[in-house]
C-alpha cells in the first residue's frame, strides 16, 4: 500500500465506500464509525500540536532571517494567497449556491437520524483549545524571532519534525481508511448522492478558478517585464505536469527552479525565491479550502457571508504561509481555523480532508506553477547587480 501514492488511495476509498455503503450490514458500518470516531477525536486532540508546530517555527524563522528580499516575498506570498482566497469566495458564494439549489446536507442538526454511530468512544481531550493555540503560536514566534533565540528556536524546529512525522506516520496512513468509514457511513444513511451530485460540479470550478489565478498572477508579472504573459506561463508549465505526478511543492523545486530560470529572471533571484515559495505560497490550496468549504457549508445549512468568512480568509492565509509542505499539510492547518470559525464539526472536517486530498496534485500544481510569477514579480522589485546584467540580456532574446 506504500507505493501506491496517497491520491489513488483516497479515490480507491471514496469508491468502496459508495459500494460497500449499499449492501453491508449495519454492524460493519458501525465497526467502521467506531474507527470514524477514535480517529476524529485523536485529531482533535493533535490539532493544536499542528498549529503550534507549523507557526512557532515559520513565524520565528521568517523574523530572525529578514531581509528586503525575504519581507517581500513573504508579503506577496500572504497578498496572493489572501486574493486567491477571496476570488474563490466571491465566485463560489455566487455559482454554488446555484449547483446546490434545492439540496443540503444535515450534519449539524441531528446527525444521528442518517449516520451510523460507533460501538464504543474513547475520549482524547486536547491539551488546550485551538483558539488558545493560535494565540500561543502567535506570541511565542513573534518572541523568538524579537529575542533571537536560539535554544527555543531549536526546540521548535525539533518539534515541527515531531507534528511532521505524526502526521506523515500517523494520520496520512489511516486517512483512506477514516475517509471510506465516512463514505460508506453517509452511502449507508442515504446522502451520499446529495454530495457527489454537488462536489463533482465544485471540483470543475476549482480547477477553473486555479487557471485563472495562474493567468491573473502571469498577466502581472508578464505586465512588469513587458513580457508575453502566456509565453511566460507555458514556459514554467513542466513545473504543473510534474506538481500534478508528485502532489509536492517540494519534490518539484528542481522542475520549478529549471523553468522559472528559462524567463527573464535573475538566476540568484530564483535561486532564492523558488525553493521559498514552495513552502508559503499556497494561492491554489486557499482556492480549493474556501471553494470547498463554501460547499460543505452550503449543503449543511451554515453561514456563507462575507463578514463570516473575511476573518477566515485572513487567518488562512497566515497559517498557509507559515505550514510546511508536507502531504496534506495545507488542509491539516487549516482544520482548526475552520472548526473555530467557520463552526465545522467533526463529519463536516471529514468531508473537507477528503475532498481537499482528492484534488490536492491540482491544487499544488497551481501553487507551484504560480512560484514562478512571484519570483518574477520580485525579480522586478529588487536592486540588480552588475553580474545579472549579461544573462537578462540572453534571456530576453530567448523570449521575445
Amino acid at each position: 500500500m506504500k507505493r501506491i501514492g496517497l491520491l489513488p488511495r483516497i479515490l480507491l476509498a471514496i469508491i468502496l465506500g459508495l459500494i460497500l455503503g449499499n449492501f453491508m450490514p449495519e454492524w460493519f458500518v458501525r465497526a467502521f464509525a467506531t474507527f470514524n470516531g477514535i480517529f476524529n477525536n485523536y485529531l482533535s486532540f493533535v490539532i493544536p500540536f499542528i498549529i503550534i508546530g507549523f507557526i512557532v517555527p515559520g513565524i520565528a524563522n521568517m523574523g530572525r532571517n529578514a531581509g528586503k528580499m525575504l519581507g517581500l516575498s513573504t508579503a506577496l506570498a500572504y497578498v496572493s494567497t489572501f486574493l486567491a482566497g477571496l476570488l474563490a469566495f466571491f465566485v463560489g458564494s455566487w455559482l454554488i449556491p446555484i449547483m446546490t439549489k434545492g439540496q443540503s446536507f444535515q450534519t449539524t442538526d441531528n446527525p444521528e437520524e442518517f449516520l451510523q454511530s460507533g460501538f464504543f468512544e474513547v475520549a482524547m481531550p486536547p491539551l488546550m483549545e485551538v483558539t488558545t493555540a493560535l494565540i500561543f503560536a502567535f506570541v511565542i514566534g513573534i518572541g523568538i524571532a524579537s529575542i533571537k533565540g536560539n535554544v527555543l528556536q531549536d526546540a521548535f524546529d525539533e518539534f515541527q519534525k515531531i507534528v511532521e512525522k505524526v502526521i506523515t506516520v500517523t494520520i496520512i496512513p489511516l486517512l483512506p481508511f477514516h475517509i471510506f468509514g465516512v463514505f460508506q457511513n453517509m452511502t449507508y444513511g442515504g446522502q451520499v448522492v446529495n454530495i457527489l451530485s454537488i462536489f463533482l460540479k465544485v471540483f470543475v470550478l476549482i480547477i477553473a478558478l486555479h487557471i485563472t489565478i495562474l493567468l491573473i498572477q502571469y498577466t502581472t508579472a508578464g505586465t512588469l517585464h513587458k513580457q508575453n504573459p502566456f509565453k511566460l506561463l507555458k514556459t514554467v508549465l513542466p513545473a504543473y505536469f510534474t506538481a500534478i505526478g508528485t502532489q509536492s511543492s517540494s519534490a518539484t523545486i528542481p522542475v520549478t527552479l529549471a523553468s522559472v530560470k528559462k524567463t527573464t529572471i535573475r538566476e540568484r533571484v530564483a535561486d532564492f525565491c523558488v525553493p521559498l515559495f514552495a513552502t508559503i505560497h499556497l494561492s491554489g490550496s486557499a482556492i480549493t479550502l474556501v471553494t470547498c468549504s463554501l460547499g460543505v457549508l452550503l449543503l449543511s445549512g451554515g453561514d456563507i457571508s462575507f463578514s463570516a468568512y473575511l476573518p477566515f480568509i485572513l487567518m488562512l492565509g497566515v497559517t498557509l504561509v507559515a505550514a510546511p509542505g508536507v502531504p496534506g499539510g495545507a488542509v491539516m492547518a487549516a482544520i482548526g481555523i475552520m472548526e473555530v470559525m467557520l463552526g465545522f464539526n467533526e463529519t463536516m472536517l471529514s468531508l473537507m480532508i477528503a475532498l481537499y486530498l482528492a484534488q490536492d496534485s491540482f491544487g499544488t500544481a497551481t501553487n507551484v506553477t504560480g512560484d514562478g510569477a512571484l519570483s518574477l514579480i520580485v525579480d522586478k522589485f529588487t536592486k540588480k547587480d552588475k553580474n545579472d546584467e549579461g544573462d537578462e540580456t540572453d534571456k530576453n532574446a530567448q523570449l521575445v
